[in-house]
């Protein structure tokens, strides 16, 4: 059964919310100290190193929610004043690898945990929006790459001092509106943009690729989206987008963008939200940080693939 359409205005607040009750918790708290304990490499810890069938219950309900319910999730919430920030990482680490295989998020170092968090940059060629402070446009994660993940997930260990707000949005819920009055431009997005390849890349490798934004294997849907780099992806050609690509994108933006459709949230410390990659988009507003440089918003993504190789590009 594939993700259900929704309108974000049509959402109860508890759509897409699980709570780690007192057993999970529990659990937690005894991987916590087993970790202690026995220290080790994130990188080296495995659910199997630790009893957690309460958990696990847990995310195999957010696995189902992910593929066959919303398509998205908000997981409340992590005990962060009963631990450090690197345990937190690891018990996102361990329930991430539950839900499934981490892969990859960058090409020239393979990290596989990757901090999202303002560097002070503005976004362009080889910055990601992603480690600025600016607003984002809704997107899929590495749309503009080879291999993106099905499953995208974000822990937040600190939160920003204002703004910064989250939105989820239902491509598929967009594209059976266009299909009513834009069908055209649906026609349009199944065939291919050019994408700005942010330097993921070897540098014999051509520095753009092109994709469809839809591509459909079946009754499998993929949706590939960024605006950004689709429009930075041209400029690098010295290319500009042809009229019905720039009216198409235009049409699937302007149904993205209204405020009816999308689900906003804030999203809170020790918070984890996963995404279905796929069909769901995502964005953060602009914000703020605290002036204390140790109170910088900071969240930890995770990639999640389950086919190909764990290699970047798969």
């Amino acid at each position: 059964m594939p993700v259900k359409t929704w309108i974000g205005s049509e959402l109860n607040p508890l759509d897409g919310l699980f709570t780690l009750n007192e057993a999970c918790l529990s659990e937690i708290g005894n991987a916590v100290n087993l970790i202690r304990d026995n220290p080790l490499s994130l990188l080296m810890l495995r659910p199997s190193n630790f009893h957690m069938p309460k958990c696990k219950e847990l995310i195999n309900t957010v696995f189902d929610c992910l593929e066959n319910g919303f398509g998205f999730c908000l997981l409340d919430r992590l005990p962060l004043e009963d631990m450090t920030d690197n345990e937190a990482k690891s018990i996102y680490w361990i329930l991430s690898q539950m839900l499934g295989r981490p892969v990859a998020q960058k090409w020239c170092d393979g990290r596989m945990l990757y901090s999202v968090t303002d560097l002070g940059r503005p976004s362009g060629n080889g910055v990601r929006p992603d480690v600025t402070n600016e607003e984002q446009s809704f997107h899929t994660d590495n749309s503009y790459n080879i291999c993106p993940p099905n499953i995208v997930g974000l822990l937040c260990l600190q939160p920003s001092m204002s703004g910064g707000l989250s939105r989820v949005v239902n491509m598929k819920t967009v594209l059976e509106r266009m299909e009513t009055s834009n069908k055209t431009h649906i026609q349009r997005l199944y065939r291919p943009f050019v994408f700005d390849r942010q330097k993921e890349h070897s540098e014999l490798d051509p520095v753009t690729l092109e994709n469809p934004i839809l591509n459909c294997n079946g009754e499998s849907l993929r949706i590939r989206v960024s605006r950004n780099l689709i429009y930075q992806g041209y400029a690098l050609r010295g290319e500009s987008i042809d009229d019905e690509g720039e009216e198409a994108l235009a049409a699937f933006f302007d149904f993205i963008n209204d405020p009816k459709m999308y689900k906003e949230f804030q999203f809170e410390a020790g918070q984890i939200q996963f995404l279905n990659n796929r069909v769901i988009g995502h964005k953060r507003t602009s914000f703020e940080d605290w002036p204390n440089k140790e109170k910088k918003r900071h969240l930890c993504r995770v990639w999640l693939r389950d086919h190909g190789r764990v290699f970047y590009n798969g």
